[in-house]
């Protein structure tokens, strides 16, 4: 949702922007192309393989890139580290990288044989082979409801403690045949494991834990009229969004029939997309990946 997203930021020269996700840098090159001469954009991401491909790709934008690894979570924390007040623009792409789902040896896809793996930051001990093989049952049950919504966790958690007990599970395929054997496998439907894999990466990448943790105050890494975008890939993300940009958007959380305010709280936005974006057709035919995204915008006071 390349425009979308630079629509919504207006990239503009004499400005300063937060790619929180930068990936393979696609987004970022867009918004230094249009923020040229003097545009500048800071890069966040964990993986040093993304940043290593970003900062090739994005080398000829010199000193306009700055590039630091970390959670989007920290953005806060590397802005006051490289003197950076509030910016003109913040974009969160949550959405899992095709580097990411494309290399075999990261274990994220179901598709391709693979250790068990999905650390995104691979200098983390947690891995998903640890939990698959490692955590109670009972746990294994949560994961998947609360991370994947998986209506049959119960039954794939068993067959994940059965299987475990005959050899220990260390591929993707190992897992993703398992859960297909587990629940059954019908033709032309989406795959079994695909949300026991979601639900997996979600927990190895304490993923939700950190965008809610961004989103208490993220309004605050915004200058006045500075906007955020956030592109969502799952109803659990999306809900947090939506929650998120509610609360940024109200005047006062005081309970209803409260006869004086006394929460202290202002409005911090207001909203740019009275519904999320979704991308389009010509988008989705050339992008397939995209069909679930969601995106949600704000503008700071």
């Amino acid at each position: 949702m390349a425009g979308e997203v630079v629509d919504l930021l207006r990239p503009g020269p004499h400005k300063r922007y937060v790619d929180c996700t930068l990936g393979g840098g696609g987004h970022s090159e867009r918004i230094l192309e249009l923020s040229s001469p003097d545009g500048t954009v800071l890069g966040l991401d964990w993986d040093e393989e993304a940043i290593a491909a970003a900062q090739e790709r994005l080398k000829r934008f010199g000193e306009r890139l700055v590039v630091r690894r970390a959670n989007f979570r920290e953005a806060k924390m590397v802005l006051a580290e490289i003197g950076w007040g509030p910016v003109d623009g913040v974009l969160v792409d949550l959405g899992l990288s095709s580097h990411h789902v494309d290399s075999a040896e990261r274990g994220f896809s179901f598709n391709l044989e693979g250790r068990l793996d999905m650390r995104m930051d691979r200098r983390q001990a947690l891995d998903a082979g640890e939990i698959v093989n490692g955590y109670p049952v009972f746990e294994l049950t949560r994961i998947l409801r609360d991370y994947g919504e998986e209506p049959r966790a119960r039954r794939i958690a068993a067959a994940i403690e059965a299987g475990r007990q005959r050899k220990k599970i260390a591929t993707t395929k190992e897992l993703a045949d398992l859960v297909a054997r587990a629940v059954g496998c019908r033709p032309g439907r989406t795959h079994p494991a695909t949300r026991t894999f979601q639900a997996l990466r979600i927990a190895v990448n304490r993923e939700l834990e950190n965008l809610d943790g961004f989103l208490q105050d993220g309004y605050e890494l915004l200058a006045p009229q500075g906007r955020m975008v956030v592109i969502s890939f799952h109803s659990l993300e999306d809900r947090l969004v939506k929650r998120a940009f509610r609360k940024w958007s109200q005047s006062c959380l005081c309970p209803p029939r409260a006869p004086v305010c006394r929460c202290g709280w202002s409005r911090k936005v207001k909203s740019l997309t009275s519904a999320p974006l979704t991308a389009l057709d010509a988008e989705l035919e050339q992008n397939p990946r995209a069909r679930s995204a969601k995106l949600r915008a704000v503008e700071r006071f």
